[in-house]
């Protein structure tokens, strides 16, 4: 959200964190959560999991909230005022959840700052996401303070979890829809997990699962877990007879750009995986794909959360498939991630049975 000179330094600061040496331990923390999960839906695998109802963390609610209530003022130019919003429930409701968000993420950074006034950094394997915020410095030896740690660390909770989730849930959507392309997937899983020495995916074999990737990226060009962006010009734009003055707000619209039959063809609402294979991407533009923006603000974690998906995809993969609820119809609500109306139901069968 910040410009200027201030988001470049931010910005340098940060790219270390994202570095492929930093990533790779992330791996068996992607798998050790995965492998939760799915000791969690292994207990609802051929049954009926809706006699059990569980309720959301505090945190993941309000995040959902606040992402909801964003959509609604962005819709209802009465509310931009700030002494107006701020009068309403929805503000102070709004206010509350931003706080909660707010508190839970400067309670990280000083558990974790206490930790580091305590702990010899040259001993660590590696430095994680928010040791390099504590620690990074610039040229004059200035580090970031503790709001632009704060604000990064909102960002990353928030983008780390609901954004990937989002992603992860209509891939899965998608391959209960198209159940030939999710066993071409378990396939290909079932065979780099089979030549790896441990049983276990690591960080060298992400680079195999090219089915899977293509898969990824089809989820996300139908279904964009992150429908839009809006950017401010700094020079004028032209578009065909039209200029675009600076400083006008401008909204990227991702989902649309996805589905652009120019581009994608009468077919583009299809689930087609082999768009993304090597001889088919060659020959489209680069900025025809976009799930995580581009150029210089492009989303700094996208290998973090490309890693992600594939980790935690064939874990599920893996151990379980997936098919539709027939009964159980699914339609989109774009808020700053693309969300299910009434949510996404799947049948989950235990590959081994």
């Amino acid at each position: 959200m910040s410009s200027g000179q201030k988001w470049k330094r931010s910005r340098h600061l940060l790219t270390p964190a994202f570095h492929f040496d930093i990533l790779k331990p992330y791996v068996k923390i992607y798998k050790t959560c995965a492998d939760i999960l799915s000791e969690n839906l292994n207990e609802h695998a051929d049954t009926d999991c809706q006699s059990k109802r569980e309720t959301n963390h505090p945190y993941v609610s309000a995040v959902q909230d606040i992402a909801m209530t964003w959509l609604l003022r962005n819709k209802s130019p009465w509310l931009y005022p700030d002494f107006i919003f701020y009068r309403t429930k929805q503000g102070q409701k709004f206010k509350a959840d931003c706080d909660y968000v707010h508190k839970i993420a400067e309670d990280i950074i000083d558990k974790r700052r206490r930790e580091l006034e305590s702990e010899d950094l040259s001993h660590k394997r590696y430095l994680d996401f928010l040791d390099i915020l504590l620690t990074a410095k610039d040229e004059s030896g200035n580090g970031l303070t503790k709001e632009d740690i704060r604000n990064e660390v909102d960002t990353f909770l928030f983008e780390g979890h609901d954004t990937t989730a989002s992603a992860i849930s209509w891939i899965l959507y998608s391959l209960a829809e198209n159940p030939e392309c999710q066993r071409k997937c378990q396939e290909e899983i079932d065979k780099v997990i089979s030549e790896t020495k441990s049983g276990r995916l690591e960080w060298k074999d992400l680079g195999k699962l090219d089915y899977l990737t293509e898969c990824i990226k089809e989820g996300m060009r139908v279904h964009s877990p992150v429908p839009g962006v809006s950017r401010v010009n700094t020079q004028p734009i032209k578009v065909d007879d039209v200029t675009i003055p600076p400083g006008t707000i401008i909204l990227i619209n991702f989902y649309a750009l996805h589905h652009n039959p120019t581009v994608w063809g009468q077919n583009h609402m299809e689930f087609k995986p082999e768009r993304f294979n090597r001889d088919n991407s060659e020959k489209r533009d680069s900025f025809a794909f976009c799930p995580f923006s581009a150029g210089p603000r492009n989303c700094i974690g996208q290998n973090f959360a490309m890693s992600e998906e594939k980790v935690v995809l064939a874990s599920l993969l893996r151990r379980f498939s997936f098919s539709l609820d027939k009964d159980h119809k699914v339609d989109k609500v774009i808020a700053a991630v693309m969300r299910p109306v009434d949510g996404i139901k799947l049948y989950i069968r235990s590959r081994d049975n």
